[in-house]
């Protein structure tokens, strides 16, 4: 396996919007040559929703990018970059892999307890024009967009969770596999989550 598996230079050389919220992309904030065996490792999920990685069953490659995603230099890289503290905060991941047209993609905000959102997506090549993330600049329209991110391929979408941190895509059926990776306010809310996302889980029947 090759390490590391996420390109944190990149991420420290990403222009960073702030107009009306702070956010950046990174087109292969997955290392290329480190992409085939965290996709060859990523989880089953048979069904629509957000899943507890905790819950998941994955290979050494998609390990491998879990531990990335917790190391402290990412917590302070991005702290930095989207002037917020995060050092001493927790962090949650959930993983999807499948999208419904019915029930996702339509325009929110993340809850309050997320303090940071970083998407990170693990589709190869992306041809459809429905299921792109859209960074919009009010909740009333998926046309108004600040930016679009094609789910593929490695690329970082990373955003502060401000109010206004309006988001959502034209819908989508099918495979769109996408890592969530969160901090948050406290480590209850990382028990609850997952709690909520296991109740979830069981279900649909994952």
């Amino acid at each position: 396996m090759i390490r590391p598996v996420v390109d944190l230079e990149a991420l420290r050389r990403a222009e960073v919007r702030r107009d009306p919220f702070p956010y950046l992309t990174v087109p292969n904030f997955i290392r290329g040559e480190a992409f085939d065996d965290v996709s060859t490792g990523f989880p089953e999920i048979a069904h629509p929703g957000s899943f507890p990685l905790m819950g998941l069953r994955y290979g050494a490659g998609f390990s491998a990018l879990a531990e990335d995603l917790a190391a402290p230099e990412l917590a302070k890289i991005v702290s930095e970059k989207l002037t917020v503290p995060l050092e001493s905060k927790p962090t949650m991941i959930t993983v999807r892999g499948q999208s419904s047209d019915v029930i996702d993609g339509k325009i929110h905000t993340d809850s309050r307890t997320k303090l940071v959102t970083a998407l990170i997506y693990m589709n190869d090549n992306w041809e459809s024009d429905k299921g792109r993330l859209r960074l919009l600049r009010s909740r009333d329209s998926l046309d108004d967009v600040l930016t679009e991110v094609p789910p593929e391929k490695g690329a970082l979408l990373l955003f502060r969770n401000d109010p206004n941190a309006w988001h959502g895509y034209e819908p989508f059926s099918g495979p769109r596999r996408v890592v969530q990776l969160n901090w948050v306010t406290s480590n209850f809310i990382v028990r609850r989550e997952q709690f909520r996302h296991r109740v979830s889980a069981f279900f649909k029947g994952r």
